[in-house]
């Protein structure tokens, strides 16, 4: 079921304590010289529009929220940011329109590395006003980590920005995007913890040109493959979710 896409009448007929509500979240930022800014969008969009199209009784899809928590890459330009305050209220408020009119299940799909920090935050201040449901959220990479080591070539095996990961995901969902002749090794990644610690430094600090990784070993047949089993990987976790018990209590749940 899509949000956007239904009446009045038709999103009231919806089971609140059966369907699950998926947010989508992410950006709209530089990702250096070849991708373009909604790279992040692009990719969520596509994930969730896939997982509602697996599991069209089960979720309620909401449009997806392309502002995202972007700051530490104002300083490359071609990107729009929301500070962290508002954007922690922009989620609430988002996620308190659905459980305000009964919703039980809200999950918020990331799909941007800056958000996280700010979802999990959102959901702790969430749940002290609708303690009874289930708030639940993460990035649409969370359960792929296996499908990662083994698909990519480079040596980040993980979700980089306007890397190989997401310069396949583009090539495979809006290749006529992608400015080919721009795509090169992203260079070394300068980094941002020191034995575990972590050290808030920006893209522009980080990076030669507001990329990561290995974007030249990208290929349309790797974000292919990833897309599907990022889809299979998805559709477990909605399953699980689904399947969780709602209370108050920790007797509740067993």
């Amino acid at each position: 079921m899509k949000f956007a896409e239904m009446t009045s009448p038709e999103l009231a007929e919806v089971k609140r304590d059966q369907t699950i509500v998926v947010i989508p979240i992410a950006a709209v930022e530089q990702h250096g010289p070849h991708l373009p800014t909604a790279t992040d969008t692009i990719i969520c969009t596509a994930i969730a529009e896939k997982l509602e199209g697996r599991m069209s009784e089960e979720i309620l899809l909401v449009p997806t929220l392309w502002l995202g928590a972007s700051a530490h890459h104002l300083l490359l330009g071609a990107t729009v940011d929301c500070r962290l305050k508002n954007y922690i209220e922009l989620l609430q408020d988002i996620a308190r329109s659905f459980l305000q009119n009964g919703h039980q299940r809200v999950l918020f799909l990331n799909g941007h590395g800056g958000n996280i920090d700010p979802l999990k935050v959102a959901l702790r201040q969430l749940q002290l006003e609708f303690p009874e449901a289930l708030l639940a959220g993460g990035s649409y990479w969370s359960g792929v980590s296996d499908l990662l080591h083994e698909t990519l070539d480079g040596d980040h095996k993980f979700v980089g920005h306007a890397c190989e990961f997401e310069t396949s995901m583009i090539l495979h969902l809006r290749p006529e995007l992608v400015r080919q002749d721009l795509i090169a090794d992203a260079g070394e990644l300068f980094p941002d913890e020191i034995d575990g610690f972590f050290i808030s430094r920006d893209m522009m600090q980080r990076t030669r040109q507001g990329c990561t990784g290995r974007p030249d070993l990208a290929t349309a047949e790797k974000g292919k493959v990833m897309m599907e089993r990022i889809g299979n990987s998805l559709e477990s976790t909605i399953k699980k979710l689904l399947r969780q018990k709602l209370g108050l209590l920790y007797e509740d749940f067993f």
